[in-house]
């Protein structure tokens, strides 16, 4: 890692500049959103709304030289959600995504490439639910959604506390764009059904979720998963304080101190034999996770505290398997993370400051000990519909050659490249 204290002090003034710039025109921008709802009566309806994630990126020795500092602009979601209803009991889901917009577009330099901007980039199904409703006891969801496990999967990159959320190692429905023949699910999701409900012991708040899933697929020679066994998942979250407020089995990582005091403890976990692994050496895939939320609303209009943390436990493929060029490898060992807020209760111009602090540790079984430290600004407008974020990270879990800002090689003799990155972000949507 090279010091370069004159870029640091340079990223420092540019984000003090982009926070001022945004405060002060609190009497110049007026309020715009856009959206709306076809009504036919209480039953039919159809809502239709967007979101958007967009980024600027600079990463140490990130350049193409390899001695300098990334500077990059980037698309991180931008996203199309329909949704509605056509019986009492009887509801859909229906978003799409902008898959890959992330990675950017154009050929590669001297290799040819058409250089078409957006060429890796398209537009997908993200969800695709039905949704069975009938009281607070008994609901059902079959379609393509997301894998109930953590918070920070159900969370969905939106509706997290920070702009990037998922600093831990990914699960197998966020390792795979296929979801044929070796493939595993996509941004979360996978193919399958979800039953969920509610119940309140002793004035308590006790939600739980049981799932079904493909999960890992394979084919007759490649890949451990011949004999197409099932994945299944399940969380159990007890809410102490105040109840959530979420559609279905959907959580937020913060919610601005609108619900009152927070107090929620959840486990989860996901199971599929033969679900990492090769052909020659089958492995289960499994894996146990705990999480928290609390947020307090001080008292006397002196803000709001959150403080975020989760643990997983991964059991996955053996060592031989590493050898085989169809090994679906994935993170074995432990991973914890943990974060707190304090959101100011006065405005300055539009919105109200957000600082707050991250920590993440893994450690893999075959790769060794890995961590990252985070500090950032949110500058909240509309919660989570209208936010800009800035941040600062140091640590070995990313690298220059990464997928989502996460360095997924846990092979062994493998190590985390030592970076500092310095990010602003914006998120809309409505």
């Amino acid at each position: 890692m090279k010091i370069d204290l004159k870029r640091r002090w340079k990223m420092c003034a540019v984000t003090g500049a982009v926070m001022a710039l945004v405060a002060g025109m609190a009497s110049t921008v007026p309020s715009a959103y856009a959206g709306g709802t076809i009504k036919v009566d209480d039953d039919k309806f159809v809502s239709i709304g967007m979101g958007t994630r967009l980024s600027f990126n600079a990463v140490e020795d990130g350049s193409a030289s390899g001695g300098q500092y990334s500077n990059s602009f980037g698309v991180n979601n931008a996203r199309i959600y329909i949704n509605g209803g056509i019986h009492k009991y009887v509801k859909f889901a229906f978003n799409t995504e902008c898959f890959n917009c992330a990675v950017g577009g154009g050929g590669s330099a001297g290799t040819g490439g058409s250089n078409q901007f957006g060429r890796d980039s398209n537009i997908g199904i993200l969800d695709a639910i039905g949704q069975f409703e009938f009281n607070e006891l008994v609901n059902f969801w079959v379609g393509r959604t997301l894998v109930p496990t953590e918070r920070g999967e159900l969370n969905g990159p939106f509706y997290h506390a920070v702009f990037d959320g998922f600093r831990t190692p990914f699960n197998q429905a966020d390792f795979s764009g296929n979801f044929g023949a070796g493939g595993a699910g996509l941004y979360g999701r996978d193919n399958g059904a979800v039953f969920f409900g509610k119940i309140h012991p002793g004035g308590t708040h006790l939600q739980y979720v049981a799932s079904v899933f493909t999960g890992l697929q394979s084919s007759a020679t490649a890949g451990p998963n011949q004999r197409n066994s099932l994945k299944y998942a399940g969380r159990l979250t007890w809410n102490l304080l105040n109840d959530e407020s979420n559609p279905g089995y959907y959580t937020s990582g913060t919610y601005y101190g609108a619900a009152g005091d927070i107090l929620a403890l959840a486990v989860g976990g996901e199971y599929q034999n033969a679900g990492s692994g090769s052909l020659a050496n089958k492995s289960i895939f499994g894996s146990v996770v705990t999480d928290l939320l609390f947020e307090k609303v001080l008292p006397n209009n002196n803000g709001v505290f959150t403080v975020n943390a989760e643990f997983k436990r991964y059991w996955a493929q053996d060592l031989a398997a590493f050898g085989n060029a169809d090994c679906f490898c994935m993170f074995s060992g432990t991973s914890w993370t943990g974060y707190a807020l304090y959101l100011f209760p006065q405005e300055v111009g539009i919105g109200r400051f957000q600082p707050y602090g991250r920590y993440t540790g893994l450690n893999s079984q075959f790769a060794g000990a890995r961590q990252e430290f985070e500090l950032g600004m949110n500058y909240v407008i509309a919660g989570h519909n209208a936010r800009i974020s800035t941040y600062w990270r140091t640590g070995n879990i990313g690298g220059t050659s990464t997928f989502n800002g996460q360095n997924l090689n846990y092979a062994p003799g493998s190590t985390g490249q030592h970076v500092d990155s310095f990010h602003v972000a914006l998120q809309l949507q409505y």
